[in-house]
């Protein structure tokens, strides 16, 4: 199936339009960048590429880009007197906006984006359609209310606040009030079990501890008091814990206080580099990593990719948008949407299991709440194909759905297949830009990602990232172009982590990303840089199979697996066997069906058709169910550890840890 099909084009006139547009016309009026219009149908196309490789030529023009940005998007700084850039010879150490004062939550609360105070901020859904919602001004005071508390509670800039919480409106409200104060805000979702807590707060010493005492999961309650006691317990250094029910309770006082005063959020002044957020690395290969971003580039990085990117918000464009992610907030999914409140959007919430109660669950609040961009992951959308799930588009008054508001799908977690493209645009809509995006928790933002300037093609990611000098290598660091290779970064940007905590000589930092190439940023992902400048990522690099010498992606293979009707899902390992690396795939199944050699021929015939015969597997294995994440994403690497009689150090990473028995001691791999 070709990469290549066009699925989508913006028309012209809304290319005109777009942010991204009249910000390259703004750097061409001041800047010696121009690109030609003499073909119509390329341009924006030219355009967009011809911008981007201005915006990474040299490290000058990067500062350019960055400190154009800044100024163009009505970022607010508290003073105007910065260097863009401290310059230093090892990549992780340059300083972005090096004497910069900014607040985070001063520039989502007060944007000039806003344009209507009254219109709702946030909207937010929970597994039984109840429905809560916040206007700008009232998650303003909401915030005065908390940030004063927070200060009587002697929090300071720099103190950690920890949150075991669900995706509802006080989780951000408690965050934005966290950020005003200049402390450093750092959350799990409250599914991690007591491990998987402990390892990742113990190693910030939190101050305050926000959590609930139960939440919903398919339509079940689910106590967690017992485990929040522990985390209380076991952590000397929270000294408070806030259960998120009081919150109202809490602001009363300060309601009654400043009942007739102008409410006025006193914004502490933090250094660009200053922390804004701990994140921690999936943990499973060890004790989670804790990455931590900057005030400043977590915002600026947003900013961009939402507002030129995907031009969130444009009101010449697109009218008030809302915008609705499904995501936990442990997932970095989480921090990026909600800096979305900077652009004015109204942001949508839902708390629970996707598919509770019918499959199309989320789809019903996208059709609702007239939503006009939806993100989720690309095996949701194959767990919406594979439940056969379809909106039939030639008869609308058929059923319930009118998605005409919709204008993008964002897609991340995992590669979209080409498949995956026409069950969209088949059976979802056909009229808006499916854009795939790519990036990770080490950057909080993308590498990889849309631009409405460019068309949608089927299986590819539309553009690199702005200011970000992308390029695939191979294992030699020879450059890659329509080759698979490791993507790498070589300027360094103001997303990347300032540190990681508890690692004052940078070893954590540096063996993260740049013990592979020399001083050059290497990200995880083995992808491919198209002909049309589009990338296809085939899955981590870690996780890149080796058969005979010959490296191929995971998502190859899934890709082609997963088009079959019997199979759910699917792993794929390989193991070390007689001095070479045999594929052994492992696949959850319909209910009912059999691994039997007829469905294993299908398997390896429709590999070997569709992809090569080196991605034939030497074994396929039935299992009952696939570890994940808690983000949701498998996890390759501890299955084929267990496959290879390693030790997997660490379980409480995993959201269903118990599915790795599945995997151990199993007589065919024995042969």
């Amino acid at each position: 199936m070709s990469y290549k099909d066009v699925m989508f084009n913006l028309d012209n006139s809304s290319k005109r339009k777009t942010r991204l547009y009249k910000f390259i016309k703004h750097i061409e009026s001041k800047y010696d960048f121009q690109v030609e219009q003499n073909n119509e149908e390329n341009f924006f196309s030219n355009l967009f590429h011809e911008f981007y490789n201005w915006s990474v030529q040299d490290i000058e023009n990067t500062k350019i880009f960055w400190d154009e940005l800044v100024k163009f998007l009505n970022i607010k700084f508290k003073n105007n007197k910065y260097n863009i850039l401290k310059e230093d010879k090892l990549f992780y150490k340059n300083k972005w906006f090096d004497g910069a004062e900014i607040n985070y939550a001063e520039n989502l609360l007060t944007s000039s984006q806003i344009k209507d105070k009254s219109l709702d901020a946030i909207i937010s859904y929970d597994e039984f359609n109840n429905k809560v919602s916040i206007t700008y001004k009232d998650l303003y005071d909401r915030v005065f209310y908390l940030s004063n508390y927070l200060k009587d509670l002697d929090i300071q800039k720099g103190d950690v606040i920890c949150g075991v919480l669900p995706n509802c409106i006080d989780t951000i409200a408690c965050m934005l009030a966290t950020a005003s104060l200049g402390a450093i805000w750092t959350a799990c979702s409250p599914e991690f079990g007591v491990d998987g807590l402990l390892d990742r707060f113990t190693q910030v010493s939190p101050k305050i501890m926000f959590g609930i005492d139960q939440y919903s999961y398919k339509g079940k309650p689910i106590d967690v008091k017992e485990k929040v006691e522990v985390i209380k317990n076991k952590i000397s250094s929270i000294k408070h814990f806030i259960d998120i029910k009081n919150l109202d309770k809490l602001c009363e006082p300060y309601k009654e206080k400043f009942d007739n005063q102008d409410k006025v959020i006193d914004f502490v002044s933090c250094e660009f580099s200053d922390p804004l957020y701990i994140l921690y690395s999936s943990g499973t290969t060890g004790k989670p990593k804790c990455i931590v971003h900057s005030v400043g580039g977590v915002l600026i990085e947003h900013a961009k990719e939402h507002m030129l990117h995907l031009d969130i918000n444009n009101h010449e464009n697109s009218g008030q948008d809302k915008f609705f992610y499904y995501t936990t907030c442990s997932w970095m999914m989480w921090h990026w949407q909600v800096s979305s409140l900077f652009t004015g959007a109204t942001l949508v919430l839902y708390d629970g299991f996707p598919f509770y109660e019918k499959d199309s669950k989320l789809i019903d609040i996208v059709n609702q709440e007239k939503i006009t961009i939806f993100g989720t992951s690309a095996k949701y959308l194959q767990q919406l194909e594979k439940t056969g799930f379809n909106i039939d588009q030639n008869n609308k008054d058929l059923n319930d759905y009118n998605l005409d508001n919709l204008r993008l799908i964002l897609s991340t977690g995992s590669p979209l297949l080409p498949e995956n493209f026409d069950y969209v645009y088949e059976h979802i809509s056909s009229n808006l830009a499916l854009c795939s995006i790519s990036g990770g928790t080490d950057i909080i933002g993308c590498f990889a990602l849309g631009c409405l300037l460019l068309p949608v093609y089927k299986g590819q990611l539309q553009s690199l990232s702005l200011g970000m000098k992308i390029k695939f290598y191979d294992e030699s660091g020879n450059e890659l172009t329509q080759e698979k290779g490791e993507l790498v970064c070589l300027n360094p940007f103001p997303s990347m982590p300032i540190y990681f905590w508890n690692d004052p000589g940078f070893e954590k930092y540096h063996n993260a990303y740049f013990a592979k190439y020399d001083n050059i940023w290497a990200h995880g992902d083995y992808g491919m840089l198209t002909k049309e400048h589009g990338v296809i990522i085939f899955g981590r690099s870690d996780a890149v199979l080796n058969p005979a010498g010959v490296r191929i992606g995971t998502a190859e293979i899934y890709r082609q697996v997963e088009k079959l009707d019997e199979i759910l899902e699917a792993l794929v390992v390989g193991q070390e066997y007689h001095g070479d690396e045999r594929l052994v795939l492992f696949v959850r199944l319909k209910d009912n069906i059999e691994l039997d050699d007829e469905l294993k021929f299908k398997i390896k015939d429709i590999l070997r058709k569709n992809a090569s015969p080196r991605h034939v597997p030497d074994k396929i294995i039935k299992v009952l169910d696939i570890p994940r994440t808690t983000s949701g994403k498998i996890v390759e690497l501890a299955v084929k550890k267990i496959v290879n009689k390693q030790e997997v150090n660490n379980l409480s990473a995993l959201a269903n840890p118990e599915s790795l028995e599945y995997f151990k001691d199993l007589k065919e791999l024995e042969i």
